[in-house]
């Protein structure tokens, strides 16, 4: 074995330096052992390096990156906006009489980021909620856990609590954390009984409806039905905010600043609120009187389709789901089998009966099917057609187009609808045309939600719908009123607005005039079409419906003020025979009509006997009052 020696000189180093002697074996060691050790040194400084980089990364994209949305959370958690609910725009009649207004409330709400985290802390308050407010524990707890904790959204627990329940939470709320009182504004309905249809009501927001309005708070109110639903755009204002800095418990610190709420419109209404209480009492007092408790009635200017008057019965008071309906109120409503929440006037469809009888004359005179001289002897109070037999209310003799409107002869429009004798009669799809001219078979457009559209059949919907071919005696059903055809006491008014004002079709409307503090808009009238009929041809059906009043089945109204023109109508429903609608139409004056009245009595008998007296009332009522 060689021996390696070193020699370092000592005047070099200025020491002994002792001889360095190491064999091969060492050496070929020391070669393997020092570049594994260097190795692991490298792998300790890359990791090192790495931790550094994605540190170094991190720190960047929280600092630059992130800052805004960080800074934006860090001051949210110090700075709060409170909302300042923007009161809801007011109802008034056409002459300035409120009909819907605010009036204030107090809402309790919480803010779950404000809520002690700790679970004991969050049953003491939850019980003291449940004591001072009469709920159920169970509910609250419920309420509480379906709310993300870190959200600083403001959540409903009880809208509208009474006055006592508000002075006592506004003692505790220093001890309950994350619970606030919210001041806010619930509806109040004047007569509330007699409006409720046409105005309807609002109430707190639901889930389904924030998915559909965004831009709304849990805590929101929204129109539910009526007007209050058909306008929650306009009537809805936009909210204002205060902004003030708050601690890490919620608590107020300072006032950073307001931002005023903007009012929502007020609707300025053409109903007259005197005749619609007029006409809700006589309404009332004939069913009372009949023992019957279902009817509807409705007036409209035939100038401009301005809704005058709208109701429905039974009604039901608004001010139950405006201030919080119990669960025992709702359930009775619901479950009473006349429907009050049901607005009849455009939602309930029923047979015309004699009431459509002047669009047949209408169709026929200007089809030349009859003229103003064409009789027919009603003689037998019946005709025949093979095996089959289509009787008449009584006998009537020689008809002329007039005289049948006036004592509402059905033999003869039986001839005029499907032919008789010399006539060769309209057919269904002629009467269809007509009848949908006068707007018939499809909504009327008024503002309000959920308007039935009615029936006018032709011949072709027989054929798909029952699979059957259409008979004659369709043809003579139809003509008076019977049959498949159905419409609503909307449409009927609609129909007698056209007649009276000699062949206008007005789109009819509750609303004239949309008002903020600075300007108002008004609502146009809208025609839907005129001259569809020609004068001449109105002027005959408009002599027959004054002879009704002078020499027909209303002549009780020819002690009037005023001169009246009408129309009865009797109409069979139901499978059996005898159960009637009693129908009147009427419009006053005669030569330049103010208004027309259309009055329903479900099951009533005939129309003469209830709707006429009704109408004579409030006719009498509305012209002699001082206005």
């Amino acid at each position: 074995m060689k021996i390696f020696k070193s020699y370092r000189n000592k005047a070099n180093y200025g020491c002994e330096i002792e001889d360095s002697i190491m064999t091969t074996t060492e050496k070929e060691k020391a070669l393997i052992e020092m570049p594994t050790r260097r190795q692991g040194l490298n792998w300790l400084w890359l990791g090192i390096c790495l931790v550094m980089i994605l540190l170094g990364a991190r720190v960047f994209y929280l600092d630059y990156i992130k800052r805004d949305y960080f800074s934006g959370l860090s001051q949210g958690n110090r700075i709060r906006n409170i909302v300042i609910k923007a009161p809801r725009g007011n109802i008034f009649d056409r002459y300035g009489k409120i009909l819907a207004k605010n009036v204030p409330s107090i809402d309790v709400v919480l803010v779950p980021s404000d809520l002690p985290e700790e679970g004991e802390e969050r049953k003491r308050i939850i019980k003291e909620l449940s004591r001072t407010l009469q709920m159920e524990e169970g509910n609250l707890s419920l309420l509480l856990e379906e709310q993300d904790s870190s959200s600083s959204k403001v959540f409903l627990v009880k809208e509208n609590i009474a006055q006592d329940q508000s002075l006592i939470l506004g003692e505790k709320l220093n001890d309950l954390p994350g619970i606030y009182l919210e001041k806010s504004a619930i509806r109040s309905y004047e007569d509330g009984y007699i409006f409720s249809h046409l105005i309807g009501y609002d109430g707190k927001v639901t889930y389904q409806e924030l998915q559909k309005n965004p831009n709304y708070l849990m805590t929101d109110y929204i129109g539910k039905t009526g007007l209050e639903k058909e306008y929650e755009k306009e009537l809805r204002g936009v909210h204002g905010a205060q902004q003030v800095e708050v601690d890490s418990k919620g608590e107020f610190k300072k006032n950073l600043g307001i931002i005023a709420a903007q009012p929502g419109n007020d609707l300025i209404l053409n109903i007259d609120m005197e005749l619609e209480k007029k006409l809700y009492d006589s309404l009332s007092a004939v069913l009372e009187e009949t023992g019957t408790r279902t009817a509807a009635a409705v007036a409209i200017d035939p100038r401009d389709g301005g809704i005058l008057a709208m109701v429905s019965l039974p009604s039901f008071d608004n001010n139950l789901f405006a201030r919080g309906i119990s669960n025992e109120e709702y359930k009775n409503l619901i479950e009473d089998t006349n429907l009050p929440l049901f607005n009849r006037v455009v939602k309930g469809e029923y047979p015309p009966g004699s009431t459509f009888k002047m669009a047949v004359a209408a169709a026929g005179l200007a089809e030349r099917v009859i003229t103003p001289e064409t009789t027919v002897n009603d003689s037998h109070g019946s005709i025949s057609v093979g095996a089959w037999s289509f009787g008449d209310w009584k006998t009537h003799g020689l008809m002329n187009v007039r005289s049948a409107i006036a004592e509402s002869c059905d033999v003869f429009f039986y001839a005029v609808g499907g032919g008789y004798g010399n006539i060769s009669g309209l057919g269904m799809d002629r009467i269809k045309k007509y009848a949908d001219l006068f707007g018939f078979g499809n909504p009327t457009g008024i503002d309000l939600p959920s308007e039935a559209a009615g029936l006018i059949p032709s011949e072709q919907w027989k054929l798909d719908q029952l699979g059957e071919r259409w008979y004659i005696g369709d043809s003579y059903h139809s003509a008076i009123g019977q049959g498949f055809i159905s419409v609503t006491p909307l449409q009927l008014a609609v129909y007698t607005a056209a007649i009276a004002n000699r062949g206008t079709l007005f789109t009819p409307h509750l609303v004239s005039k949309i008002k903020n503090n600075e300007a108002e808009a008004i609502v146009k009238p809208e025609i839907v079409r005129s001259g569809f009929v020609s004068d001449d041809v109105l002027q005959v059906v408009r002599e027959g419906m004054r002879q009704t009043v002078t020499s027909g089945t209303a002549q009780s109204l020819g002690t009037l003020p005023i001169e009246v023109a009408g129309k009865t109508g009797t109409a069979e429903y139901g499978v059996e025979k005898g159960h009637t609608h009693a129908w009147f139409v009427s419009f006053a004056p005669y030569d330049n009509p103010e208004i027309a009245l259309v009055v329903l009595a479900e099951g009533a008998g005939e129309g003469h006997a209830s709707a006429v007296p009704v109408s004579k009332e409030v006719l009498e009522w509305y012209f002699l009052r001082e206005k």
